[in-house]
């Protein structure tokens, strides 16, 4: 393999280094956007929903894996009936905080007692009564 010369063409790109961000030109008619150092000091740390609280909600903890519950019983109406909403609907498990192996087998049990009539299948007052 022959050593390359000076000037001979290149295989690959040709790798540029970015300027530093000193070494570009000043732009008085544009500030830099993230510049925020004209705005006085705030205290009190980072602020959540504008009214001064640092609210933060706490992960949900799943019901059944507390419980140690393996299967979820659908004929356990009042257990099921906290995961359906008003109208009749499954509750999401951002909601509830039920994890996703107990979220797969709480769907098929409330659809198992509606099968049975345990459970709605819509809300009371949709259906007319």
């Amino acid at each position: 393999m022959q050593p390359r010369r000076e000037g001979a063409p290149h295989d690959g790109p040709v790798r540029m280094d970015r300027p530093e961000r000193s070494d570009r030109p000043e732009r008085p008619d544009r500030p830099d956007r993230f510049d925020r150092s004209d705005r006085p000091e705030r205290s009190g740390g980072p602020r959540f929903g504008g009214r001064g609280r640092d609210f933060r909600s706490r992960r949900k903890v799943c019901a059944f894996c507390v419980d140690h519950v393996r299967e979820i019983d659908y004929k356990d109406v009042g257990r099921l009936r906290r995961y359906v909403s008003e109208r009749a609907k499954i509750e999401p498990r951002r909601k509830t905080g039920t994890c996703a192996k107990h979220q797969r087998r709480l769907t098929v049990a409330l659809k198992n007692a509606r099968h049975m009539a345990l459970l709605p299948y819509t809300a009371a007052h949709i259906r007319g009564s």
